[in-house]
């Protein structure tokens, strides 16, 4: 009964991953994101043109945390990427819905922030997606030099 009950879970885990992400979706939900963020690859063509508030987001799934070159990132997020987060569905749907709240759960450390404010309310798991298509190198590990080895 136990497996019935725990292979059903899965599987409606599986089917409501397979539902969420939708690249496409994600695409449109990224112009709440582009105010600070932008997209660009790295031999310099524009994919989204937008804000330098936030590091550029070309080829960050699959990276560690905090190691875009030439951008100013906050404390806590270095340390995180130190102590080894790297962006993957779970870790990006979590940061996205509360930055400081999943910095100071994953640092264990309350008096850890953010400088991303914004929260993304829902579409997470497709801005996810989407960033996926914009990152050529997300099945490989990211060494921080923007190379993605």
């Amino acid at each position: 009964m136990k497996l019935m009950i725990a292979t059903a879970a899965m599987m409606l885990v599986g089917s409501g991953a397979a539902f969420a992400q939708d690249a496409a979706a994600g695409e449109k939900e990224f112009n709440k994101c582009k105010s600070c963020h932008m997209i660009v690859a790295a031999d310099g063509t524009e994919i989204v043109k937008g804000g330098r508030t936030g590091p550029n987001l070309y080829n960050i799934i699959g990276r560690t945390a905090g190691t875009v070159e030439d951008f100013r990132y906050g404390d806590s997020l270095v340390a995180a990427g130190e102590a080894g987060l790297v962006w993957n569905e779970e870790t990006f749907v979590a940061y996205v819905q509360d930055p400081k709240g999943f910095l100071a759960e994953y640092l264990d450390d309350s008096g850890a922030r953010s400088k991303m404010s914004y929260r993304l309310r829902s579409g997470m798991e497709d801005v996810y997606a989407y960033l996926v298509t914009v990152s050529p190198d997300a099945d490989t590990v990211h060494d921080g030099t923007g190379s993605g080895s």
